[in-house]
């Protein structure tokens, strides 16, 4: 287990934004951004380098990267890509520190998300595992639909440890586990993170959590309880996967991670009035959202 109780929050702009349906205007994602970095998050998941015509909404993620303003924050990026194209667009950055990559252990989800298979996955996570290294950069990999799934594919807590042992031995560091389609429990996460971060202790574990107000706590105390010290998160909770056939979940929410932290007397270094500010203009970026036709999603309350 860690032995220290600090807590790591990843803010998430990039899945809040991907499936709305109208164009959010490039310099209020760039403002918007850098609001969001001088709070001091540890990482900011800010946009991703896929296919405009995939993601239409992040097409502009190249000339929000160039405003981005890293001058006086400590916050890494993070890019998300879908294949090693990305990852070689994403790693000619100087200010990208991470590339994200949405692995899955189930076909039926690779298949609607990046349009590949569980074994061509792997061999891009290998692909941007070296190149990662050679452009001095970090991978994190994902493993979409680790506590369940919704489509009839094979799952299992064995399942799941066996891929993040092959990652192990590959040498990748950061492994998130998601809860991409909100089917997870508090007793899977419990089971998951008591039994894989003691066993693997140079690897960093987060959780990227899509839930509802009611759920959310149990969810968030298991995996931290147990291990996890790193958790992604939305300011107004909105966002989901586009791509997935299921009913988009909300993000777990930026203020209900930060109040779980302060209720445990977890000293952190968050900027409250830069959160507040943020906050604000969250509610500028995203006054009406409309999703994508044909998706449909739940507020997380």
């Amino acid at each position: 287990m860690p032995k220290n109780n600090e807590v790591h929050i990843i803010e998430c702009p990039r899945d809040a934004m991907q499936g709305i349906q109208q164009f959010i205007p490039t310099q209020k994602k760039i403002e918007y951004l850098n609001s969001l970095l001088k709070i001091g998050f540890d990482i900011l998941d800010f946009g991703s380098f896929v296919s405009p015509r995939a993601v239409p909404q992040l097409k502009d993620t190249a000339e929000v990267l160039e405003h981005l303003d890293l001058s006086n924050t400590n916050t890494k990026l993070l890019a998300i890509v879908a294949n090693t194209i990305g990852g070689e667009i994403a790693a000619q950055y100087e200010k990208v520190s991470f590339l994200g990559f949405p692995f899955s252990i189930s076909p039926t989800f690779l298949k609607q998300n990046i349009n590949s298979t569980v074994a061509k996955a792997f061999i891009t996570v290998n692909k941007l595992h070296n190149l990662s290294i050679r452009k001095n950069k970090e991978l994190l990999v994902y493993i979409s639909l680790a506590f369940g799934n919704p489509y009839g594919d094979k799952w299992s807590i064995e399942i799941v440890e066996e891929w993040v042992d092959v990652f192990s031995k590959l040498g990748i560091k950061y492994i998130w586990l998601a809860d991409t389609t909100g089917v997870s429990d508090a007793e899977t996460i419990e089971s998951l993170f008591s039994l894989l971060v003691p066993k693997y202790p140079h690897i960093q574990f987060g959780l990227h959590l899509h839930t509802n107000i009611e759920t959310w706590y149990d969810k968030v105390d298991a995996a931290y309880k147990s291990g996890c010290r790193f958790f992604d998160t939305v300011i107004n909770g909105i966002g989901g996967c586009p791509f997935s056939g299921q009913e988009m979940l909300g993000n777990l929410k930026t203020s209900f991670l930060l109040e779980y932290i302060e209720q445990l007397n977890i000293n952190h270094h968050y900027d409250k009035d830069a959160f507040h500010s943020a906050y604000v203009k969250a509610m500028e970026v995203f006054p009406n959202f409309n999703f994508r036709p044909g998706l449909k999603t739940k507020e997380q309350g």
